[in-house]
């Protein structure tokens, strides 16, 4: 299930606007959302997001040594807590195409005292050589890339044989908490970011993306189709988000 290249058009939330147009209209709702995106992320999910986040470091299976890529890495909390697995025999980089994200994090990993590279690029198409890493994280980035099977294929690309990739997302919850969810997430999050962060519908836009995100089994066929022999997934807070794994072999 990939995507065309050759399509003139593609979704930037519920709305269809150009393929060259979707990728500044991104960088504009993250330009905006940068300076509050840690608060908010804690108001939103209620500091869920840190669960989930440690889960995905606790199965990665990263150890010392290890070369770790966090894709779309925002304020940079995989960053950090996979440069405290593998230590300083191992290395780290995080990269987003966003600069106000990017420089957010940088600044905050270094208040930190954690040093990491860092690089302002485009998932699809990533500045590193074939079979470079050991991991490769994206954590509630890979919704928002306009091409999603290119970015799939270049992160298969980078990995080394065996490695892993870590896509956590939003997903498709369980059919009971749907109504509940909607109501959240149209409703109340909106006026949440507005309040907050002076910016309501950067948060509409957040929340309309999530619904145009593939549900976890599409997910997984389109990793499967960038190459991953190996694709499972866990659902976490009901399936409202969801870890993919892939291994590629």
């Amino acid at each position: 299930m990939s995507e065309s290249k050759s399509s003139a058009t593609t979704h930037f939330g519920y709305e269809q606007v150009a393929e060259a147009e979707k990728a500044a209209r991104v960088r504009g709702v993250f330009d905006s959302v940068a300076p509050r995106y840690d608060v908010m992320n804690d108001l939103m999910s209620g500091g869920m997001h840190r669960v989930w986040k440690a889960f995905t470091i606790a199965v990665s299976g990263a150890r010392a040594g290890h070369k770790v890529l966090d894709v779309a890495a925002g304020t940079g909390d995989l960053s950090r807590a996979f440069a405290r697995k593998v230590g300083p025999s191992g290395m780290v980089v995080m990269t987003d195409i966003n600069g106000a994200m990017l420089h957010a994090g940088r600044d905050r990993l270094i208040n930190d005292g954690v040093l990491v590279p860092t690089a302002l690029c485009d998932a699809e198409h990533l500045p590193f050589a074939d079979a470079t890493f050991d991991l490769v994280s994206v954590a509630f980035g890979l919704r928002n890339m306009t091409h999603k099977d290119a970015a799939l294929r270049e992160m298969q690309r980078v990995l080394k044989p065996g490695g892993k990739l870590l896509v956590l997302e939003f997903s498709k919850p369980w059919a009971p908490l749907q109504p509940a969810y909607d109501l959240y997430s149209f409703q109340v999050l909106p006026r949440l970011g507005k309040l907050v962060a002076g910016d309501a519908q950067s948060y509409r836009y957040l929340a309309e993306s999530i619904r145009m995100h593939p549900d976890q089994s599409t997910l997984a066929d389109m990793m499967r189709d960038a190459g991953f022999g190996h694709v499972d997934w866990h659902n976490l807070t009901g399936g409202i988000v969801a870890l993919h794994i892939g291994q590629k072999f």
